[in-house]
């Protein structure tokens, strides 16, 4: 039997809690293209698949997505604001009734009049206008919101799979290590090696326990943003398909950056503040209010005709339209700026994502089956006497780093893609593209 062979032996004889533990690290955590890597081919049984009661996990997702508190309440916001944009398209002014009543002599009078201002330039078809790119700015805030929120679900997945892949291979170092302590303490009374050596597996240990403990807590806090994001989501809950990283999004048109909808919104943004602008100035013009009355005087019936207009000379309103105008302004070089950064972000993005596929594809081409080809050559060596203790975990050592480079590779490149989707605005065609 080997020296992995009997490592997994004494992972199976620790106590029951610790072995809970790694079925449960083994069940939910690891991805199946990386049981592919780094453990042995019995466990790879164990890799988890989606849960075929669910139509599809995308539709679990953006469920999800729906119920977190921040995207309902954009969407309250969102149907507050077009709201406020019907109120918009109403009329301007509303009739006034007024009356009167006089007693002189033995005579009653009365009158009735009825006031009317007029949109005389059009005020109303500018808010009308003024609506129409409010209700597009709601709505892609909201859109924004969904991706946001959207790209933070997924990233928390992520993250929380890598922590559980590097618990997993803590928790193996920790095993192993402590089955090599046991083997150093019989090689000392057999006269094998010397008390260095029992040393420093020691110290390896204390090392591996301290690594395990902290890929716990990571585990946790991983968890604990997880939870903050999905609601309905548990540790028993499902990880992404595997397939959404072979989606082919270049395939579908190319979105232009005017689409996306922090551009769109900028946009409409500064469309209202246009419509906004033309109101300022048309303000600054008088309107006329047109009243009518009728009554009694005396015996006499009375009829009236009356047309006021205010005359703008002691403020003509200038300084208000000027203000708006400089708005107007702020929010077109708003605008220009978050269109130009979001074309920036996409480049840079994409760039990303380029070069961690290529490095990660690479990686997997390097080491492909070297992770069990080490591990059994540095134990031939070291049983062999060619290796010192000492030497041979300090290899342990690097052999780890070099898979927890692994992980944090694969996590890199799934995070640049996760970006990428985000900054394009293609997140939500490829998770509508989840089938599984």
């Amino acid at each position: 039997m080997n020296f992995p062979n009997k490592l997994c032996l004494a992972v199976a004889g620790r106590s029951a809690a610790l072995k809970g533990s790694i079925r449960y690290l083994r069940k939910y955590f690891l991805l199946p293209g990386l049981y592919l890597v780094f453990l042995p081919g019995p466990v790879m049984a164990e890799a988890p698949g989606i849960n075929p009661a669910l139509p599809s996990w995308g539709y679990w997702f953006r469920s999800q997505i729906n119920r977190h508190p921040d995207v309902i309440a954009a969407k309250e916001r969102m149907y507050a604001a077009l709201s406020i944009a019907d109120s918009l398209e109403r009329p301007l002014y509303n009739p006034e009734l007024d009356s009167s009543y006089e007693r002189e002599g033995r005579y009653n009078n009365y009158r009735l009049g009825l006031s009317q201002r007029l949109d005389w330039w059009g005020k109303r078809d500018t808010r009308k206008q003024q609506a129409r790119y409010s209700r597009t700015a709601a709505r892609q805030a909201y859109k924004l919101a969904i991706l946001r929120k959207s790209a933070a679900g997924l990233r928390a997945l992520i993250e929380w799979d890598a922590a559980g892949q590097q618990s997993v291979l803590a928790l193996r170092q920790e095993e192993q290590l402590g089955t090599l302590l046991n083997l150093v303490r019989s090689r000392r009374k057999s006269g094998d090696i010397g008390q260095v050596d029992v040393e420093m597996a020691f110290l390896g240990l204390s090392q591996k326990l301290n690594d395990a403990a902290r890929a716990q807590a990571r585990i946790k806090q991983a968890e604990a943003r997880l939870q903050e994001a999905l609601p309905g989501w548990s540790s028993a809950g499902l990880t992404i398909p595997e397939n959404f990283w072979t989606i082919d999004m270049q395939k579908n048109r190319p979105r232009r950056v005017d689409e996306y909808p922090l551009v769109a919104a900028a946009r409409a943004k500064w469309e209202v503040m246009k419509k906004r602008a033309a109101l300022a100035r048309l303000q600054a013009r008088a309107e006329p209010t047109v009243r009518l009355s009728a009554g009694k005087s005396a015996d006499d019936t009375v009829v009236g005709v009356t047309l006021s207009i205010p005359l703008n000379v002691r403020n003509n309103y200038s300084a208000q339209t000027r203000a708006a105008q400089r708005r107007m302004f702020a929010a077109e070089a708003g605008y220009r700026a978050v269109r130009r950064r979001q074309q920036m972000a996409i480049r840079a993005s994409a760039a990303a994502l380029n070069e961690y596929r290529k490095r990660y594809q690479r990686w997997r081409i390097l080491m492909a089956g070297r992770g069990q080809r080490s591990g059994n050559l540095l134990e031939k060596q070291w049983r062999s006497g060619d290796m010192s203790t000492t030497e041979y975990l300090l290899a342990l050592q690097q052999r780890t780093e070099g898979l927890v480079a692994g992980i944090e590779l694969r996590t890199q490149y799934q995070l640049a893609r996760i970006d990428w989707l985000f900054q394009s605005g293609q997140m939500k065609a490829a998770l509508m593209q989840l089938k599984q």
